[in-house]
């Protein structure tokens, strides 16, 4: 069995940037047709461009679409156009994200709710979106990203760590729903990674953060696309319900 996605379609929500955008771009150089959800049309042009220049066979297609993922309505209907046009949704990973870090007394409604709806609200869209597709084939994968903050908590994160904890019990409950229908529903917990996000961090930040990793260093989009790639081929048929860490050691 080889780790090939050729004939696979995935989409993959906050694709435009980042780790959706390497994991697009890895599973496009292992012969999936990718459409990405994002809401920068610059960018999203740009990954379009990026994703047709990685293809590797004829048969591949690529979208990109401009969607906010927190709105149920705008899920439902973009998600609907896709399946007319390519028949299934074969792979889907919520990768969206937002971060509006403070502390907790200093929090505002707004930021617990923009948070929740993005990173967690939009999970439940996706997936009700695509579940009855998925059991009426009696296939599919579902990779849903999370953080490590999501198992460990983090002082000025409540919202994230909340809402990336709401994604694992998310994961593992739905993982239970699906067993039977050949439906794998799995989670990646990435640790500090090197992203836009994480380019916001002071120098004193960043020698903190290194002192928690036992690796001694960040890790790369890269990697988190190839554990993406692992969950979303054949190689992991008999994996649901689980949280992949890596993180570089952070937790053991």
């Amino acid at each position: 069995m080889q780790l090939s996605l050729k004939g696979k379609k995935v989409l993959i929500t906050g694709g435009t940037s980042g780790i959706g955008r390497q994991i697009a771009l890895t599973f496009a150089q292992h012969g999936a047709s990718v459409a990405v959800f994002g809401t920068n049309r610059e960018r999203a042009a740009q990954v379009l461009q990026e994703l047709k220049s990685h293809k590797v066979s004829d048969e591949q297609q690529f979208l990109a679409e401009i969607v906010d993922v927190s709105k149920k309505e705008d899920i439902d209907a973009t998600i609907n156009d896709i399946l007319e046009k390519w028949g299934s949704i074969d792979v889907l990973i919520n990768n969206a994200g937002i971060t509006r870090d403070g502390l907790l007394m200093k929090m505002t409604e707004e930021h617990w709710d923009e948070v929740m709806d993005v990173n967690l609200k939009s999970v439940f869209n996706t997936c009700h979106a695509l579940v009855r597709p998925m059991m009426k084939a009696r296939s599919g994968k579902i990779i849903n990203i999370s953080s490590v903050v999501g198992l460990t908590g983090n002082a000025g994160q409540v919202n994230y760590s909340a809402s990336k904890s709401g994604v694992i019990g998310f994961t593992k409950s739905l993982a239970q729903e699906l067993a039977t229908r050949g439906i794998c529903v799995n989670c990646i917990a990435p640790g500090f990674i090197e992203t836009r996000m994480t380019d916001k961090l002071t120098d004193a930040q960043r020698e903190g953060i290194l002192k928690k990793i036992p690796m001694g260093r960040m890790g790369n989009a890269e990697e988190i696309a190839n554990a993406a790639l692992f969950l979303a081929s054949d190689l992991s048929t008999y994996m649901t319900g689980q949280v992949l860490t890596v993180d570089g050691g952070m937790v053991m």
